[in-house]
């Protein structure tokens, strides 16, 4: 029987497994987000975080449990078919075009959902990105690279997105705009399950907070719970 809480949620994982190979790298992921909601993955490299994005786009070579989007199973769904769910992922790598321009890489992806941010609208947004319209991908600024990979996305159409380590590498002044950026797309009601090595750029962002050791959560936080227990989730990201 579906409850109430399930049929507002924009993703709901349970019991999930996955394997690259023989390699069993999931164990039974756990967790739900709502409409709207910012979920924080943190946990060391090799916890399982980005195989959790990537099973959930189906980017995995098997996985085994429950994935739901907006109430629709997509555990057997292929990447793209995923995609029409509304969700959006983006990897750390990126994988911006670099003989195309920002614009070109903007325009490239088609509509997968009903939604999509319109191409002036997302450089009103991100105004760097509308100085920038005309250069090629290879000249785009690391942050410029993280920024156009994101505003990828919206044009699709997606309202649940899968972001991966998007501060990583990134100046502060940079990480700062990132910051500025998720905080307006939350408040336009976006649902983002975001996966960050740095604690202190997620804190104030997310609205919950899942540790992950050895392919599970270790430890579901709020907030107020992640500061009270700050020398526990220290020790255990190994900060």
């Amino acid at each position: 029987m579906t409850t109430i809480q399930e049929a507002a949620s924009a993703l709901k994982v349970d019991n999930l497994h996955a394997w690259y190979g023989e390699s069993h790298i999931l164990h039974g992921m756990s967790f739900t987000l709502q409409r709207g909601e910012i979920v924080a993955l943190l946990g060391r490299n090799g916890s399982g975080r980005t195989t959790t994005l990537r099973a959930i786009m189906g980017l995995v070579d098997r996985r085994e449990g429950i994935i739901s989007i907006g109430g629709t199973s997509a555990i057997a769904l292929p990447p793209h078919l995923v995609a029409r769910l509304g969700v959006g992922y983006c990897p750390e790598e990126r994988a911006i075009f670099a003989s195309l321009s920002c614009e070109e890489n903007l325009l490239l992806p088609p509509a997968q959902s009903s939604g999509g941010m319109p191409l002036e609208e997302i450089y009103t947004l991100l105004p760097n990105l509308a100085e920038r319209r005309q250069t090629p991908g290879t000249r785009l600024s690391g942050g410029e690279q993280q920024m156009l990979a994101i505003a990828r996305i919206l044009r699709t159409g997606a309202r649940v997105l899968l972001l991966d380590e998007i501060s990583e590498g990134l100046a502060p002044v940079i990480v700062d705009r990132l910051f500025d950026l998720i905080t307006e797309l939350k408040s336009r009601g976006y649902t983002i399950l975001l996966v960050e090595q740095n604690k202190y750029f997620a804190e104030p962002l997310a609205d919950r907070f899942l540790v992950v050791e050895r392919g599970k959560v270790a430890m579901a936080l709020t907030g107020a719970e992640l500061s009270a227990k700050a020398d526990l989730v220290d020790r255990t990201l190994g900060v």
